[in-house]
């Protein structure tokens, strides 16, 4: 049985992706595979589960010796499995920058093409197959593309990602507007979300310097209601970043409606990365960036100190 999943904090195109890959893998190359999830999947992932009637992935923690694994949307070490050298990994379908570090057992395939998400390289890896594809399918494959994508207002969206995503509302018979309102209304909904919980919703590992920090990133078309937490959000960092075996977290509530982003300062260190990386002058605990809504081209790329 291949293994199918994604990166740790499963977000919606981590969540949908393996699913729809082992959906390919099952029923048109007719090969046995799971879905899986590193984690419990976030508000709007979960939404797309019910919204479509698809089963959530099993959430594991590890692999084992000898497991057949197929990775999508990412092929960091950082955000795999501890044990993934001892496991057969034997596909890669990802559209992040390659971190290295990930060894394989013999020449494999490896999908990575500059587009907004891996659900839209699954769709043109799928091909004419697509068309045995049930509507819980395409309609994990939308919603993968209108998150990863902001409803096409991040600068990760390409001419492509748009003409997918439009072609699969076509044929789901969905008004994209209404569609994503719904899917950020879901995401929206933090309301039992603990302070610690919203730091890992959608967080990523990297390196500064000498410093390994915790890139979050919480997307919302209410800024005001998490904003309104930020006192205890900031408190509750040292004991996330230490308990991933990080020395900071850098905290980005992106306003998707406005196009911006603003980032949580409890400290001198994380004020000067702001500064450097942005241009901004920080005076208090926060400081908005505007038009800033891609952690993956807009914030990770400029980081400095």
């Amino acid at each position: 049985m291949i293994k199918v999943f994604g990166h740790k904090a499963p977000d919606t195109d981590s969540t949908g992706s393996p699913i729809i890959w082992a959906w390919f893998l099952n029923e048109v190359r007719g090969t046995p595979a799971q879905p899986l999830l590193q984690g419990e999947p976030n508000s709007e992932a979960a939404w797309m589960l019910t919204r479509w009637n698809l089963d959530k992935p099993e959430i594991f923690s590890d692999v084992a010796e000898g497991d057949q694994c197929v990775l999508v949307d990412t092929n960091n070490p950082a955000e795999l499995p501890a044990s993934l050298d001892q496991a057969d990994v034997i596909e890669i379908i990802d559209h992040h920058l390659l971190a290295g570090g990930v060894k394989t057992r013999s020449p494999i395939n490896i999908t990575v093409r500059p587009l907004a998400c891996t659900a839209t390289i699954m769709h043109d890896l799928i091909g004419e197959d697509m068309a045995r594809a049930p509507e819980g399918i395409k309609g994990a494959m939308l919603t993968c593309i209108l998150s990863d994508t902001l409803e096409f207002r991040s600068p990760t969206t390409t001419a492509h990602d748009r003409a997918v995503a439009e072609k699969l509302a076509g044929e789901l018979g969905i008004e994209i507007a209404d569609y994503a309102s719904d899917m950020f209304a879901a995401k929206s909904d933090v309301s039992s979300f603990s302070d610690d919980q919203l730091l890992r919703v959608d967080s990523k590992s990297y390196e500064l310097g000498e410093k390994k920090l915790r890139v979050s990133v919480l997307e919302t078309t209410a800024p005001q209601v998490v904003l309104a937490r930020k006192d205890a959000i900031m408190a509750a960092m040292p004991a996330t970043a230490a308990a991933d075996g990080a020395d900071e977290v850098l905290f980005f509530v992106v306003d998707i409606l406005n196009e911006e982003a603003t980032l949580l300062v409890p400290n001198d260190y994380v004020r000067q990365v702001a500064e450097r990386s942005f241009g901004v002058t920080v005076t208090g605990d926060s400081v908005v960036l505007p038009g800033v809504v891609s952690r993956k081209k807009q914030i990770i790329p400029v980081l400095a100190v």
